[in-house]
């Protein structure tokens, strides 16, 4: 026989566990989708993991007890960008980071409503990913790289660095808007610059491209310049294609230099990673991707390797490496 104390005690305990259950379930796990086109095993997209979980982790999110993070590396191949895109839509993730310009419509396109933020993304106004910086409505929001006016900066550091360039080749993608874009920019500045420019497509596979860089730099006083696209997956054989032409280049990251490339002049990749957590917290605590504005880098390197240099004879100006950021020795 139970107690008439035993009973009350049953009672309350049972009438407070629904309200337990309802506490547990209201904390549930959020999920976070990143998708990048680095390589898995890729240094870099190594080094913007790290920096995003551990911002994560600094705003009190706890990854595997209330935060979950889904990562996917697609490549450049379209058809499996769209179908890890969708894989990626279908686990209903709380918000999604794309990484890159060609990562930006698949996942849009896959997960309509899902908020959004971008990062390592170019003109993102114009590619009508939102309808503008400061009010972006809809469900995106996130991070520039740059406007395109910075890439008539690189013609003019690659001139700085190499004063006997007469002939630049441009390594761009020509089907998608950014690289136009950074052409066009290119093109407008070559001119004042006394150069002739040469467009050369970033090709599948990596060895054709690397033939195309190798057929342009058999011309004497030839230069190139890297822009924003598809080729840093591959970068590896632009940089020794570069290499094994003695061909002046420079890039658009830091993490090129680091791999042996001359210069480099762009945003902080890893960094933007960091501010991106800020706005996956804010989202998932209850704020909504169209009154985020979209936000510019807060600075540039310049990033220059002296070993390099010295392989390709050059002497860098002392007022250039004075206005580097990091030296690579």
């Amino acid at each position: 026989m139970i107690r008439r104390r035993e009973f009350i005690t049953l009672l309350g305990g049972a009438a407070a566990w629904p309200l337990a259950v309802r506490a547990q379930q209201g904390d549930r796990i959020r999920r976070i989708g990143v998708v990048t086109s680095l390589r898995e095993d890729d240094p870099e997209w190594a080094a913007r993991r790290a920096v995003f979980e551990q911002a994560l982790q600094a705003l009190g999110w706890t990854i595997g007890r209330d935060v979950r993070i889904e990562y996917r590396s697609t490549g450049i191949d379209p058809a499996t960008i769209e179908k890890l895109a969708a894989e990626l839509a279908a686990l209903a993730p709380d918000v999604i980071l794309p990484t890159s310009n060609i990562l930006i419509a698949p996942m849009l396109r896959a997960a309509r409503s899902t908020p959004i933020v971008l990062t390592q993304v170019i003109d993102p106004v114009g590619s009508g990913y939102v309808r503008s910086m400061a009010r972006p409505g809809g469900n995106v929001t996130g991070f520039t790289q740059f406007e395109y006016s910075l890439a008539g900066k690189w013609l003019e550091l690659l001139k700085e660095i190499a004063p006997h360039v007469t002939r630049v080749g441009v390594l761009r993608d020509p089907t998608r808007g950014p690289g136009i874009g950074q052409f066009a920019v290119i093109q407008a500045m070559a001119p004042p610059h006394a150069v002739e420019l040469t467009p050369i497509d970033a090709l599948d596979p990596a060895e054709t491209q690397s033939r195309e860089i190798a057929a342009f730099a058999s011309f004497p006083n030839s230069g190139m310049i890297v822009t924003v696209g598809p080729q840093a997956v591959r970068r590896d054989v632009v940089i020794a294609a570069a290499a094994k032409s003695r061909l002046p280049t420079i890039y658009p990251y830091r993490y090129y230099v680091g791999d042996g490339g001359l210069i480099s002049y762009g945003p902080d990749t890893v960094e933007q990673f960091r501010r991106a957590a800020g706005y996956v917290d804010r989202i998932l605590k209850g704020e909504k991707p169209a009154d985020l504005p979209v936000q510019a880098p807060t600075g540039y390197q310049l990033v220059i390797n002296l070993k390099t240099a010295r392989t390709l004879d050059l002497d860098v100006p002392p007022t250039l490496l004075a206005r580097a950021d990091e030296v690579i020795e």
